[in-house]
């Protein structure tokens, strides 16, 4: 083996600084034969491998959707829903309470895509104009029963002891009471026009759901050796709970509400179908297709697009529920 040869001459004082020339500092650099770098250099911009191995659940499970079809088709459903939801002026800028019986029934025609219902409503219009109703229900809705459920749960299961089985035995009660049945009494007595009787109704009935799933979540992190590291450290429960265990539960309930969403939509319309919804002179799905119901045979055109329309959003929610649940599980990748 030959023997190293000695550094260049440089400049060196005695209990002071040394100043390398050129190429001292590219042995110091590649160490001695130039065979590659003694250690990483933490100046240097982070490889493609590192940023895989840093990123979170939440920025891999966003990099997982923005290549998923599924969720992007869903995605841009939702979003026109949203759009027509907040200005139906948009692209249907008439009233939807216009009716002239003189024109009860009729097909598609110029100006009238859709044509006319049994009370000579323009359809088209009703169809567009109905999308808010739909889509303020389900959203009030999930938000209210993913909000009292997941508080509910998480105190619950987080906690446990007497308040954990009174809980349980209260979601046994609910989980056994039929949701359309539990709408026909409940919402039978009520004659209020607006939507909220009937959102007030879904968090009700809906809230043990998320509850139940909330509740095993937290049971599930707070087995984890980060939240028995942090109450040795002498964190209090409630910042246990907020900063270690929620954000890591909180990804089935996200899942579990996406789909829930959907349902929300569906049910209002059943409920509006049955007469214990919403009721005129609001407009819905449910209550148009309750109107077109009786005419099927002469003005079938009333009774489809109501229902494709009401068929389209539900499934893109559970689409886009999916979507989520793929992405936010790790037992799937």
């Amino acid at each position: 083996m030959p023997e190293p040869q000695p550094l260049e001459p440089s400049s060196y004082v005695p209990g002071g600084t040394a100043e390398l020339v050129p190429a001292d500092a590219e042995i110091l650099r590649t160490g001695p034969g130039g065979r590659g770098p003694r250690g990483p250099d933490p100046t240097a911009a982070p490889s493609a491998a590192a940023e895989e191995r840093v990123r979170s659940l939440w920025s891999d499970a966003w990099h997982d959707l923005r290549r998923n079809p599924v969720f992007l088709v869903s995605a841009l459903v939702i979003l026109f829903l949203v759009l027509i939801a907040l200005w139906p002026q948009l692209i249907a800028p008439g009233n939807p309470l216009d009716c002239d019986l003189a024109k009860a029934q009729q097909g598609p025609g110029p100006g009238h895509l859709f044509g006319f219902n049994g009370q000579g409503c323009d359809v088209y219009t009703r169809t567009v104009h109905g999308a808010r109703t739909s889509v303020t229900v389900g959203v009030c809705a999930t938000l209210g029963v993913a909000v009292l459920g997941s508080v509910l749960g998480g105190l619950a299961g987080f906690f446990g002891g007497v308040g954990d089985a009174i809980l349980s035995r209260v979601t046994d009660v609910f989980f056994a009471i039929p949701v359309v049945l539990g709408g026909l009494v409940l919402l039978s007595v009520v004659t209020s026009p607006t939507v909220w009787p009937v959102i007030g109704f879904m968090v009700l009935l809906g809230w043990p759901q998320i509850s139940r799933i909330a509740r095993g979540s937290v049971i599930t992190a707070r087995q984890n050796d980060y939240v028995q590291a942090a109450r040795a450290l002498g964190a209090s429960p409630m910042r246990i709970l907020l900063r270690h265990i929620a954000p890591n539960a909180i990804a089935p309930v996200i899942v579990v509400a996406t789909i829930a969403l959907g349902t929300y939509i569906a049910l209002e319309a059943t409920l509006s179908y049955l007469g214990v919804g919403l009721k005129p002179p609001s407009v819905s799905w449910g209550i148009d297709i309750s109107a077109a119901s009786p005419y099927i045979r002469n003005a079938p055109h009333a009774l489809l697009w109501p229902s494709g329309a009401l068929a389209v959003t539900v499934l893109a929610f559970i689409m886009l529920g999916d979507a989520v649940r793929d992405a936010l599980d790790p037992k799937l990748r």
